[in-house]
């Protein structure tokens, strides 16, 4: 596409934003995957501008350090005193002093405004070869915002702040959006011709249009076709309605490509999640980061992800995600909990209150619940049991454990890492495995169980438990004739329990 002015955009993100009442700089704070000033970035990087320079001030390094990861083509500049918006581009307008064409400037504060807007604002400004355009929008309540003066035949006269308005001009409910194109030349010989004579004692960037005007020169005003997008932010309140707006913005998107989203308005995206078509979400869900849900997936009720990626066909309920992934037709939860780098593979399972940490779980093994798998690998088809925990920290480092495919591992099994498992090999229950267990063996690693008669009364007289040990020795006592005339009829011999006969092992 050709572009046949050169273009800066210049972001105004200096301002403390007291109301706020944080130690973060207000355009820091998150809204569904970016910042105040991400968001803004974002709605101009279609204009694809040669520079684009970032007004800083309050909480300089942290917006500078914030920049380098999200915007590291942007060129921030200090304002070290806010001396007010005319005061600001004039410093940006410092950092590019060979610059020419259009300037687009926009407050760090308005992270619903669409890239298709400001790219209409600029089209318009420089179809019309204006000097000055700025973005306007029809509120219903214009309180502490600039108002549109037009004169008798619709033109902009100037632009007038709230506090220094006339109560005839406070009525208007046009209003200044902040966001506006000029043409940096004579932008650049206005803003040398601000003075300070207004309630706050700044140089207001809006005077230029005055200026404009009463030179002669050609202003123009573009209106917004729906004002929630110039909405601005000035306390947490002011978040809030703007982080709902935007998720009602971002849910409506998905659901007209094709995603089902049971409530909507329990559901939260980032701006930054995938979905594919005829994903479900269900309600009470948080989608966040890079995460994506593909095709026939269902994901909720109750669930958190956060960069993860969730397969085809597979199932996430009531369970919490981070850096992780979940294979196609894989299912988790609920009550579960995904690590980073925990990777489940086609059709396998991680239950009930199980949580999984840099681990690969492969294809059709099951993890089924109350159970802990850090730093290990899990071969095809094999069933963990109930209550296992994978021993992978010694105090000083981490180890790995591996289990191979077709394994069964009993209930309440503790592996050592770092330890492994062969295929097709089982584990007793109860056991602690630190050694490894080759292919097809069983592994045992238990003492063996020996009973104390008698030692309820002995050490526990009195209690409850001796109670009712006597109760039951005397009832087995009354009916131990009987027995014994039945074991003479059957023969009498108990069956015998070898060490290699059948073992207790997992649950599914």
């Amino acid at each position: 596409m050709s572009q046949p002015h050169p273009r800066i955009v210049v972001v105004l993100a200096a301002g403390e934003g007291k109301r706020m009442k944080s130690a973060l700089p207000k355009v820091l704070h998150p809204l569904l995957g970016r910042t105040l000033v991400g968001h803004v970035l974002t709605a101009a990087a279609p204009l694809r501008a040669e520079r684009t320079v970032v007004v800083v001030g309050h909480g300089a390094d942290q917006v500078r350090a914030h920049l380098a990861e999200v915007a590291p083509e942007a060129t921030p500049v200090l304002q070290a005193q806010q001396l007010g918006t005319g005061h600001a581009v004039r410093i940006a307008l410092e950092a590019v002093p060979d610059a020419t064409g259009t300037v687009v400037v926009i407050n760090g504060d308005v992270p619903l405004l669409r890239p298709e807007t400001v790219a209409a604002l600029v089209g318009a400004h420089e179809d019309a070869g204006a000097a000055a355009t700025v973005l306007a929008a029809e509120v219903p309540d214009p309180t502490g915002l600039g108002r549109i003066v037009r004169d008798s035949a619709g033109r902009l006269e100037r632009i007038v702040e709230e506090r220094d308005a006339t109560a005839g001009e406070r009525a208007i409910r046009e209003i200044n959006a902040g966001i506006y194109a000029f043409d940096v030349v004579r932008l650049r010989d206005a803003l040398g011709k601000l003075s300070t004579d207004n309630d706050q004692g700044e140089e207001y960037l809006t005077d230029v249009f005055g200026l404009f005007a009463s030179a002669g020169e050609p202003v123009a005003v573009h209106v917004a076709a729906d004002h929630v997008e110039t909405l601005g932010c000035n306390d947490r309140v002011e978040l809030a309605g703007l982080r709902r707006l935007l998720r009602d913005r971002v849910n409506e998107s998905w659901m007209r490509t094709g995603v089902s989203l049971l409530d909507p308005e329990t559901t939260w995206i980032d701006v930054t999640v995938t979905l594919e078509r005829d994903a479900v979400i269900d309600q009470n869900t948080q989608l966040k980061g890079a995460s994506v849900v593909a095709a026939g997936a269902l994901v909720g009720p109750d669930v958190t992800l956060e960069d993860t990626v969730v397969g085809a066909g597979a199932t996430v309920v009531r369970s919490h995600a981070v850096g992780a992934e979940v294979g196609p037709r894989a299912s988790v939860g609920p009550y579960a909990y995904l690590r980073p780098a925990a990777k489940l593979a086609e059709k396998a399972k991680v239950g009930t209150f199980v949580e999984v940490k840099n681990s690969e779980i492969g294809a059709g093994s099951k993890v089924p619940h109350l159970t802990y798998v850090g730093d290990a690998t899990i071969g095809e088809q094999s069933n963990i049991g109930a209550a296992t925990v994978f021993v992978n920290y010694d105090g000083v480092n981490k180890h790995r454990t591996v289990i191979g495919s077709h394994a069964r591992t009993g209930a309440d099994n503790m592996f050592v890492a770092p330890v492994e498992v062969g295929d097709g090999a089982y584990t007793a229950a109860g056991s602690v495995i630190d050694k490894d267990v080759p292919p097809g063996a069983l592994g045992v690693a238990r003492a063996r169980q020996r009973n104390i008669e008698g030692w309820v009364a002995m050490r526990r007289p009195g209690t409850a438990a001796a109670e009712a040990a006597q109760r039951a020795e005397e009832a087995g006592s009354a009916q131990a004739p009987a027995a014994r005339e039945g074991e003479a009829i059957h023969g009498g011999a108990e069956p015998v329990r070898t060490a290699g006969g059948e073992v207790d092992t997992a649950t599914e």
